[in-house]
C-alpha cells in the first residue's frame, strides 16, 4: 500500500511571500502537497548500459548494428538523466545510420531542451520525412514550436497529435497549452469540446477537471495516491501534477508558485517524463526573464 506523505509545503508556497515583488498578489493560505522519495536509478539500466558498451567495442559488427546499439544505450542515458551522453550516442547512431526516425526526434527533444529551437524544428521535420506515422514527433515539435513562441504551428502539430488519439487527456491538454498561449478564452471552449471524448475513469482525466475548474486543487492533490500501486508510478504521477499545477499558476501571472511547482516536478527525478524534461526548461526560461 502506498502511503501518501502530506506536508506542509512551507518551502514551496508559504516561503514565497518573502521573495515575491510587491505587483504579485500575495498567497492567502498555506496549500498541503503530497512528497514521496525520488526515484533511484534503475541499477537495470545501468547493467544494460555496460552490457551495450562492451558489444561496441566488438570489431565484427556492422555499421547498422552499431547504430542500434548506439541508439539504445543513448535511450538508457537518457532515462537515468545522462543528457551529455545521451545526446553523444544520438549522433553517433545518426551518423553510421541516416535514416533512424526516432534518433532525430530524440535529437529533437535534447535542442528544444538547449532552446536551439531552429534545430530542433530540423530534426523533427527530418524524422516525420523519414515516417510519417511517427506520432510522437508531432508532439515533440508541437512542443518546440510552443516554447519557440510558435503558438498556431504548435497547436496545428498538437491537434495532429491528439487526432491519433482522441481519447487521451495528455494529448487535450498539450493542445489546450499550446492554444491558450494565444487566445485562452477560445482554447478553454476547446478544452470543454475536447473533454467530451476522453474516458473520465482515467486518472488523468483529474488534470482536464482541474483545467476546467470542476475540481479543486486541494482535491486533486489529496486523490494523487489513489489507486496507485508502487513507489515509482506515486513519483510519475507527482511529477505530471506538479509540472501541470505549475503552468495552472504560470497563466495567472503567479512566477514564484509556478517555479516551486516546477522545482517539485524536477525533485521527482523521473527523468524520462515530458513533465520532467520541461519543468527544467520553464525554470531556465523563467531565470532568463527575470534577468532580462
Amino acid at each position: 500500500m502506498i502511503l501518501k506523505h502530506i506536508a506542509l509545503a512551507s518551502f514551496a508556497i508559504l516561503s514565497l511571500s518573502a521573495c515575491q515583488s510587491t505587483s504579485q498578489a500575495q498567497p492567502t493560505a498555506i496549500v498541503n502537497v503530497p512528497f514521496t522519495a525520488p526515484l533511484a536509478s534503475d541499477f537495470r539500466s545501468e547493467i544494460a548500459i555496460a552490457r551495450y558498451s562492451e558489444l561496441l567495442n566488438r570489431a565484427d559488427l556492422a555499421p547498422d548494428q552499431q547504430a542500434k546499439l548506439f541508439y539504445d544505450r543513448g535511450v538508457l542515458f537518457d532515462s537515468l538523466g545522462m543528457s551529455t551522453l545521451a545526446r553523444i550516442d544520438f549522433n553517433r547512431a545518426v551518423q553510421l545510420k541516416p535514416d533512424l526516425a526516432e534518433v532525430y526526434n530524440f535529437l529533437g527533444i535534447h535542442h528544444t531542451l538547449m532552446q536551439q529551437f531552429e534545430k530542433a524544428y530540423e530534426f523533427f521535420d527530418s524524422a516525420l520525412e523519414l515516417n510519417e506515422q511517427h506520432e510522437y514527433a508531432y508532439l515533440n515539435r508541437g512542443i518546440a514550436l510552443y516554447y519557440g513562441d510558435r503558438a498556431n504551428l504548435a497547436a496545428a502539430d498538437l491537434k495532429e497529435f491528439l487526432s491519433r488519439s482522441p481519447s487521451d487527456p495528455y494529448r487535450v491538454l498539450w493542445l489546450y497549452l499550446a492554444q491558450a498561449s494565444a487566445d485562452p478564452v477560445q482554447a478553454l471552449a476547446n478544452l470543454k469540446a475536447n473533454a467530451q471524448g476522453l474516458d473520465d475513469s482515467q486518472w488523468a482525466y483529474s488534470l482536464i477537471s482541474l483545467y476546467l475548474g470542476d475540481m479543486s486543487e486541494q482535491s486533486f492533490l489529496t486523490s494523487l495516491a489513489d489507486g496507485v500501486k508502487t513507489e515509482q508510478e506515486y513519483a510519475q504521477r507527482l511529477c505530471e501534477a506538479y509540472f501541470y499545477l505549475a503552468k495552472i499558476y504560470q497563466a495567472k501571472g503567479l512566477d514564484y508558485q509556478a517555479a516551486d511547482f516546477f522545482r517539485l516536478a524536477l525533485a521527482t527525478n523521473v527523468h524520462e517524463f515530458v513533465e520532467y524534461k520541461y519543468a527544467r526548461l520553464e525554470l531556465e526560461l523563467m531565470a532568463g526573464e527575470n534577468d532580462s
